[in-house]
């Protein structure tokens, strides 16, 4: 039998250590952030969570002093990006900036989700709320919601309908505006906002929602025609697109864009980030900026509110999903 003899000098200097090793960490978390944070979007370059993605950035690294680096992770309606933060570590230095349609939507169409929305990302602040925007390629003669319902009846099953993935809010209004209407229009998801566009521009595809800012150059253009906008209010670059509840189809839910984290981040660390995000956002800069980009001024939330409005929002979202029956095989 081998026995092991443990010496009074050796357990003194482990206690020793264990005490020098706990003000270490505590003085690494009271460091935060010693090195750059890595800022995940749930969709490609250009799209809308992309460009409020990265004018938030640029301040928040100004606040912080360190580096923001914008990681672009798209597909699946944002599942992959995600995906990508619920299994990051929670230190700190990976947050995400996603759509509410992939925190909301993915766990009722999606057969099997690889993260829990709820339990595996921390909600830090609210970015913008806001509709989404109906367009269609002027060459088909379509200019608002009562033209497309026509259009579409008149030709069933002839008129196709492209969204940033399958369900995306786009998918979820669209497949409500079919049942109201007894319109039968095929859906073609795309692998974000971005291909769409270039499809919608070129008119492979005549029709489509699509983010509210990233078309808005191409609408004021008039390379692409604006129907309408959900959401409670018409927006801020184009007073002059009415909503589709104006226009008879009721659907004034609005949806936004949120700052998150891996479930267990400290504390201390989701404050900071929301104080610094919530200043960020209450400037006359980034309310200017965000208006061009056709985003209403910002509404501002501490953590734990934000996190109600996730909360309400995946029950309200959920039982729209489940009633316009999206489901994915």
């Amino acid at each position: 039998m081998i026995e092991t003899v443990i010496s009074r000098r050796s357990l003194l200097a482990g206690a020793g250590l264990l005490v020098l090793q706990a003000p270490l960490r505590a003085n690494e978390a009271g460091a935060w952030p010693a090195r750059p944070i890595r800022m995940v979007v749930s969709g490609p370059a250009g799209a809308g969570s992309d460009i409020f993605a990265r004018l938030l950035a640029v301040p928040l690294q100004q606040a912080l002093k360190q580096p923001v680096v914008v990681d672009n992770k798209p597909g699946a309606n944002g599942l992959i990006g995600n995906d990508t933060v619920a299994k990051a570590p929670h230190d700190g230095y990976t947050i995400l900036l996603s759509p509410s349609s992939a925190i909301a939507i993915n766990p009722v169409i999606q057969p099997k989700m690889p993260y829990d929305a709820q339990a595996d990302l921390l909600p830090i602040a609210q970015v913008g709320s806001a509709g989404i925007l109906l367009v269609a390629n002027p060459a088909t003669g379509i200019k608002t919601l009562a033209d497309l319902v026509r259009h579409a009846k008149a030709n069933p099953g002839k008129l196709a309908y492209g969204s940033w993935g399958s369900g995306s809010t786009g998918h979820l209004v669209m497949e409500g505006i079919k049942a109201q209407y007894g319109m039968d229009m095929v859906h073609v998801p795309y692998k974000g906002v971005s291909p769409l566009l270039s499809d919608l521009l070129g008119n492979s595809i005549g029709v489509g929602f699509v983010d509210i800012a990233s078309p808005v150059p191409h609408i004021r253009s008039g390379k692409l025609l604006a129907l309408g906008c959900t959401g409670s209010a018409r927006g801020p670059a184009l007073p002059d697109v009415p909503t589709l509840t104006e226009q008879g189809y009721r659907f004034d839910a609005d949806g936004w864009y949120g700052v998150f984290a891996p479930a267990g981040t400290p504390r201390e660390v989701v404050v900071r980030l929301n104080q610094e995000i919530n200043r960020i956002l209450s400037t006359d800069e980034i309310i200017q900026k965000f208006a061009v980009q056709n985003m209403p001024r910002p509404p501002i939330k501490d953590a734990d509110q934000f996190a109600a409005t996730v909360r309400r929002d995946l029950a309200a979202w959920q039982s729209l999903a489940k009633v316009a029956k999206l489901r994915l095989d």
